[in-house]
């Protein structure tokens, strides 16, 4: 299908493009970005006028809960929710069930994925087999199946020397080590932030040395390995520091921040909502704050979902007992541009952070608007002032803290490898 995009202000961080222009698209790709295009007969016309259009979001963390947890979600409701946020390239962690430290599993996801046809799945491969920190996986069978890097998810490695093994062995194979930095002793009995609320609701504690002892200690060994590593879900302004340090030293050191951290504290728990149960926990005001300023400095160059889908049960009982996470894929762009509303980003860098700085941190062709780029593209409204409604998600889980906010910015349409995916009704 040949297909016309007219009238919208196009932004594309990756050129620094912020212009009027039509993007005209045939089989899938990008042929122009002009004003005209003299011989083109389009088969539709999307009129984007007053609209932003912008590259298809990348989004770093999003569990699926496919393959093993269906009952929570699937690939096929999943990519629905999000081409509904406009996100059309998502990544995947290892710790599915069965975990991705086989070609198998990565085939298999890979395999759904392509049939759902909504968006690219992208898999990181299990830093160690099944997730036990005890023994490497086959890191080079997993990078010729197709994973983009590889990771421990949400189990830490207590052993440094299988840590250390680990990255010498990615780096050899030049794959990106992703990072969710957090000392197992000291976060292993907490499930809130430890503070002044986590003593006042007499909630076990995680403190923020249970990030930053990680970090350091993640540090000083990409330094010796010399492994390419991003930090997932950054959580406190001491880490935030560290990061500053390294990539000041030169270390090739990314990270990422969860949307919800860019805009909750440890006070949004209230009394006991479950909903605000995450990991790493959401911190103090001052760290939200300094996430900010690290995203506006570019220490942090990616904002996140941090999917996790759950069923309603999950988030019943005393906070401690339920599970951890929210559903975000519905909010990210939405989250993403209130900081915008707020003055705490420009509309450029809010948009880096969701598509070109991803894929560079990804290595991968995509995030950005360019002749011969694959057409994945996001039109956005500005002025379509909405309530977050979370029971009408599109996602299987309906966990989310943002409720009732407003929200001036909504995605109209979303296109994925040049055909349209998602429109709004």
């Amino acid at each position: 299908m040949k297909l016309r995009i007219t009238n919208g202000r196009v932004i594309d961080p990756a050129s620094q493009l912020d212009a009027q222009l039509d993007i005209f698209i045939d089989n899938g790709k990008i042929i122009a970005l002009a004003d005209h295009h003299n011989d083109f007969i389009a088969d539709q016309t999307i009129d984007a006028s007053n609209h932003i259009v912008c590259p298809g979001l990348i989004d770093l963390s999003t569990r699926l809960r496919e393959p093993g947890q269906e009952q929570a979600a699937t690939i096929e409701s999943e990519t629905r929710a999000a081409v509904k946020g406009g996100i059309t390239t998502l990544c995947v962690p290892p710790d599915t069930t069965p975990v991705i430290d086989t070609p198998a599993v990565i085939e298999l996801i890979e395999d759904r994925a392509k049939k759902a046809k909504r968006t690219m799945v992208l898999t990181v491969g299990a830093l160690t087999q099944n997730l036990e920190g005890e023994y490497l996986s086959e890191m080079l069978a997993l990078k010729e199946a197709g994973c983009v890097a590889v990771s421990n998810g949400l189990a830490p490695i207590k052993n440094t020397l299988i840590q250390r093994r680990a990255m010498e062995y990615a780096a050899t194979l030049g794959l990106t080590l992703f990072i969710n930095a957090s000392d197992p002793s000291l976060a292993s009995q907490g499930c809130a932030h430890e503070g002044l609320v986590s003593t006042r609701l007499g909630l076990g504690g995680i403190p923020e040395e249970a990030e930053t002892i990680a970090v350091a200690r993640d540090l000083l060994l990409i330094e010796k390995t010399g492994v390419r590593a991003h930090f997932h879900n950054i959580s406190t302004s001491k880490a935030v520091e560290m990061l500053r340090d390294a990539k000041n030293k030169g270390l090739d050191v990314t990270a990422d921040v969860s949307a919800h951290h860019l805009h909750l504290s440890e006070h949004d728990i209230g009394n006991y909502d479950s909903l605000s149960h995450v990991l790493p926990p959401l911190r103090s005001t001052r760290d939200r704050e300094q996430l900010q300023q690290a995203v506006r400095e570019g220490v942090i160059t990616a904002i996140s979902s941090h999917h996790q889908p759950h069923d309603n049960d999950a988030k019943l009982g005393p906070f401690a007992e339920t599970a951890p996470g929210i559903s975000g894929l519905e909010t990210l762009l939405s989250l993403t541009l209130k900081l915008v509303d707020d003055d705490e980003l420009t509309l450029q860098q809010a948009i880096a952070c969701l598509s070109s700085q991803p894929a560079d941190i990804l290595g991968i062709e995509a995030g950005q608007l360019k002749v011969g780029a694959q057409a994945d593209i996001c039109i956005i409204n500005p002025d379509a002032h909405h309530e977050c409604q979370p029971e009408h998600f599109v996602s299987a889980g309906k966990n989310s803290p943002f409720a009732g906010w407003l929200f001036n910015n909504e995605v109209q349409t979303t296109l994925f490898k040049g055909n349209i995916v998602y429109q709004k009704g």
